[in-house]
């Protein structure tokens, strides 16, 4: 192992019980996390996310089932070349069986690509790109808790019926941030939009005063925000100092998380319209898991990057349990599709021939700090998107593995 990657891997934490089964590879079942440990995304995914991998374990009852499970942590660093690297690792010498989480869609793809070249098998909770379903699916991969469509659709679509008529784009300059702009974009037009002009920041980026500077002087009422993490919560809190919304022009975050407005404040992010798949408080279930996960992160609640991580790891377990193997990636894939999904955090589920998996998603507006009760009650759904609507319909995506 290089230099590199013995710092990139962070963590093993290690799930077992005597007598491992042996069908399974290596008479274990080794799952790796591989996300941003310390960057730009580490809040919304991050240690968070190993947390939420672990709770998965836990509840499929792994141990008493006689199933050895060990799960591996590493920080790609946001870079293709480095998450590469660890996956060509896992796979090769450290028998990981599934890479769980990716951030970063250009780190996503290119793992994407070697799972299939392993027969591994990939599940991809915070990576955003749509082309994980289109042109890119592969009979390994799973795209779980959002995409770029969902976003787009979900909140270009409010923003625009409720006045929000012209858009500039402030986008990260790589696959995610295009992928993302090109979808909004095509939501505003549809329904009557126009776009204004766009900008692309280096990712990741602190400084984005000359930015909001062009989005300033083009007098779109919209600043669509085509990034994420850090970079979105630096791009409101610099707007707040130049005035952007006391001068009448108004943000929409394109992917925006639980934790991102926590750390913007809601004196700042107050009235945002964002799109999510997922919310602490949104009903028992997701009160009672986001109150366990809190007391072991920090009190931090979950993002829905992180349940993301949970919900594909228990149903990828609930997969390998009903196969007796993990051997074949392919294989688990195939079992986790014709398998119904259903846990605490999504509800009911399925998987699609596409690899996209299907639940509801949520339009929420940020309350103001008046009608805040205390610690992250942040949102206020204002529209449920039912689970039909909520993705690009399959045949749209151009995805060799749909059939008729």
């Amino acid at each position: 192992m290089s230099s590199r990657l013995k710092l990139c891997v962070a963590a093993a934490f290690a799930v077992s019980a005597a007598g491992a089964q042996a069908q399974y590879s290596d008479n274990v079942i080794k799952i790796g996390v591989l996300n941003d440990q310390s960057g730009t995304y580490s809040d919304l995914a991050g240690p968070g996310s190993t947390v939420a991998a672990r709770m998965a374990v836990e509840d499929f009852g792994a141990a008493k089932k006689g199933m050895k499970v060990e799960i591996v942590v590493a920080d790609h660093q946001n870079k293709p070349e480095v998450g590469s690297s660890i996956a060509r690792q896992w796979f090769d010498v450290d028998k990981v069986d599934v890479i769980v989480d990716v951030p970063t869609s250009s780190v996503a793809l290119a793992v994407n690509q070697i799972a299939k070249e392993k027969n591994k098998v990939l599940l991809v909770s915070t990576g955003a790109s749509v082309d994980l379903t289109g042109k890119a699916c592969t009979p390994n991969t799973i795209h779980w808790t959002y995409d770029t469509w969902s976003l787009a659709n979900g909140t270009g679509t409010a923003v625009v019926k409720t006045g929000g008529t012209t858009w500039f784009f402030l986008t990260a300059d790589y696959a995610f941030g295009h992928s993302l702009e090109k979808e909004t974009e095509a939501v505003v037009l549809k329904n009557g939009g126009k776009v204004l002009g766009r900008v692309r920041h280096p990712f990741p980026s602190s400084d984005f005063s000359s930015f909001l500077l062009q989005a300033q002087a083009s007098k779109a009422k919209i600043i669509g925000l085509a990034n994420a993490g850090a970079d979105t919560i630096s791009a409101i809190k610099q707007g707040a100092e130049f005035g952007i919304v006391k001068g009448g022009q108004q943000f929409a975050g394109l992917l925006v998380f639980l934790t991102d407005v926590h750390a913007i404040g809601l004196d700042k992010a107050q009235g945002l319209l964002l799109t999510e798949s997922f919310y602490w408080d949104l009903n028992d279930q997701t009160r009672n898991f986001s109150r366990r996960f809190a007391k072991l992160h920090k009190g931090a609640m979950p993002t829905m990057g992180q349940v993301g991580v949970y919900s594909s790891v228990l149903h990828y377990l609930k997969a390998v349990e009903a196969l007796k193997s993990d051997a074949d990636g392919a294989k688990v894939v195939a079992k986790m599709k014709e398998l119904p999904t259903d846990d605490v955090v999504f509800g009911k589920g399925l998987v699609r021939q596409d690899g996209r998996k299907i639940h509801p998603m949520y339009l929420f507006e940020v309350k103001k700090p008046s009608e805040s009760k205390g610690e992250w009650d942040y949102y206020k759904l204002r529209s449920t998107i039912p689970a039909d609507q909520a993705f690009r319909p399959e045949k749209e995506g151009g995805c060799p593995l749909v059939k008729g």
